[in-house]
């Protein structure tokens, strides 16, 4: 019985370390995919065959060919062109909104967890009242208000979108602020501020990336609807929202020229998702 029970830890730890180099293989892959999208954002312009803001109509409304391949616009422009240069607004538009919403959440719910008090309670209402709402709607609401724009659309979307991130790192602050090591750190005269830099946002940072990383391509779908509603981006400006908006008329007769942002936003939320749930599953502690 003692020998069969060894085997059986030998077969559990050798599975365990298995599972645990499969997912570090399956971060590297949505790791690099995520660069490679990163890149291509970056490098956009270098990357597009002809200038995305080019009119042609001889060559309007062309269907996928060697020469143009995801076809042209009722316009006569390069939807390879303009597809690539979308990339670079949304994703670089949807990096900019989780870092913002993340820093601010974070920092907001972390100082009223640790602080308590009129504060915490004040601030934890505010949270309510916007979680209260379907995040988009409310976020319809603010960007009608502010006006059209990509950045309005950003800002919009931070304002309902900040408080989730507020809530977690809240409840994990609340749980880390009576444990021993906290005590310690106080009774060994380290001030509030430096608790918070050296002791909790370490211990909590794993499930803010997570969540950040997962928020990607929620952040990015909310940012192309907004633009496809006619309150993100605007015409001429290649972003993939706006473009299937432009285009959503031609569905029937003309496809590529709604498909083909539509890849964009597939392929990106695909990889960010991908990225978020693998990047979980490696800081899980469970697998050792």
């Amino acid at each position: 019985m003692r020998r069969a029970y060894k085997n059986d830890a030998g077969i559990s730890v050798r599975y365990q370390k298995v599972k645990k180099d499969h997912i570090r293989l399956r971060l590297g892959i949505f790791l690099a995919l995520a660069m490679l999208l990163l890149l291509g954002a970056l490098f956009a312009r270098q990357l597009c065959p002809y200038d995305p803001n080019l009119q042609d109509y001889s060559n309007a409304l062309q269907p996928p060919s060697l020469a143009h391949p995801f076809g042209t616009d009722r316009f006569g422009r390069d939807m390879l062109s303009r597809v690539i240069m979308g990339g670079q607004v949304s994703i670089f538009s949807t990096l900019i909104l989780v870092a913002v919403i993340t820093v601010f959440g974070t920092g907001v719910g972390v100082v009223c967890g640790y602080a308590g008090g009129l504060t915490d309670g004040v601030i934890m209402r505010i949270c309510d009242v916007c979680l209260a709402f379907p995040g988009l709607v409310f976020a319809l609401a603010v960007a009608a208000l502010l006006g059209g724009g990509i950045q309005n659309a950003v800002i919009a979307l931070a304002v309902v979108s900040w408080p989730k991130y507020a809530r977690i790192a809240r409840s994990q602050t609340l749980t880390l602020k009576n444990s021993d090591f906290i005590y310690a750190s106080r009774l060994a005269g380290c001030r509030g501020w430096q608790i918070i830099l050296r002791h909790i946002l370490p211990n909590i940072l794993g499930q803010i990336v997570v969540t950040a990383v997962l928020d990607m391509g929620t952040m990015m779908m909310e940012l192309a609807g907004l633009s496809f509603l006619g309150l993100g981006a605007m015409p001429p400006t290649a972003e993939w929202g706006s473009m299937m908006s432009s285009g959503r008329s031609m569905i029937q007769t003309y496809p590529w020229v709604v498909i083909t942002p539509g890849i964009g936003i597939f392929v990106s939320v695909a990889v960010f998702n991908l990225l978020g749930d693998t990047f979980r599953d490696y800081l899980d502690k469970k697998i050792a």
